[in-house]
């Protein structure tokens, strides 16, 4: 949509002083004031024209802005309520023909929800002011892409939470610290590989795409950022819940450099029965966790889960 206009850095400047609005450490908010990295953003989640996308931390509207630019429609949580009732306010009058729905209601009884939309009746713009922590559903139609300038204090635990709860997510770009974005990509063997990495190659394939410098955000962050692209893939065949999968892993990081067959003791009831479960799976017990990669995480689960006493067999489960 080439009448969309994009926010420059004295407009987003504007509206916040406007609003009364102050960035805050608390909930992780540098807001992005360069339209190029704006389009960079969208242009690598490869939104397509009408697919619905689900924004996280929208903020003044930037990226919002910029994924209406490419005729997505937005899905938008924000956990701050002035920005969630500014922004409608600030899409309205950047991008022709939308209004309020005055109709519009909820099927998320637990948050508010502003929907926007042109004058076909399309939803373009979703607003729910939710911390996205709690969100267990979003209203309308399921969304595809999760694009996103996460809240760098939850980057982590936000993304992790929307590939659980919503398997329609076939893609996401999120931008986050390039610390944590190397951390997410990271394959086994890696300094960086860790907790995250494990449990994000659980749901999708990852991988760091470009460096976005400190100058593009206001306030200005102490580090720099990156973009990390997503793909959602089939989870490793598993006959243990992911539940179980993931505490073989936080086990296994919590003391990163011990073997598994001490790692896992506290988990497995001993060292000897860790050591019995790592071999049933195929691994040396004398590997650490930053070897494994999530597949094997997984046979340690099954391995352990079948050899607690009077527990069947493990079978086909629900991811």
């Amino acid at each position: 949509m080439s009448d969309v206009t994009l926010l420059g850095p004295a407009e987003i400047r504007a509206l916040a002083e406007r609003a009364g609005v102050r960035p805050t450490k608390t909930l992780g908010q540098n807001f992005v004031l360069d339209a190029g990295t704006v389009r960079k953003i969208v242009r690598q989640a490869d939104v397509v024209a009408g697919e619905r996308v689900v924004e996280v931390g929208p903020g003044l509207g930037s990226l919002t802005l910029g994924l209406l630019e490419a005729d997505v429609d937005v899905v938008a949580v924000e956990i701050d309520p002035v920005l969630a009732a500014l922004l409608p306010q600030t899409v309205a009058a950047h991008v022709p023909g939308l209004a309020v729905d005055p109709h519009a209601g909820t099927e998320n009884t637990d948050a508010r929800t502003v929907v926007l939309r042109d004058t076909a009746g399309r939803a373009r713009l979703t607003v729910v002011t939710q911390d996205a922590l709690t969100v267990t559903a979003l209203p309308g139609p399921p969304p595809t892409a999760l694009v996103a300038n996460l809240p760098y204090n939850v980057s982590v635990p936000v993304l992790l939470t929307f590939l659980e709860r919503f398997d329609t997510l076939e893609r996401g770009l999120v931008m986050v610290q390039a610390e944590v974005a190397d951390r997410l990509a990271a394959p086994p063997g890696s300094r960086t590989y860790g907790v995250p990495s494990a449990k994000v190659a659980w749901y999708a394939s990852a991988r760091r795409t470009a460096t976005v410098g400190r100058a593009v955000f206001w306030p200005a962050p102490h580090v720099d950022s990156a973009l990390v692209r997503l793909d959602r893939r089939a989870h490793p065949a598993a006959g243990v819940p992911r539940q179980e999968v993931f505490a073989v892993v936080d086990a296994a990081f919590a003391q990163r450099r011990k073997m598994l067959r001490s790692a896992l003791a506290g988990l497995a009831g001993s060292s000897a029965a860790a050591e019995d479960a790592v071999r049933a799976a195929g691994l040396d017990p004398q590997v650490r966790g930053e070897q494994v990669d999530v597949v094997g995480f997984a046979r340690i689960a099954e391995a352990l889960h079948a050899a607690r006493p009077g527990t069947p067999g493990p079978g086909t489960v629900a991811p």
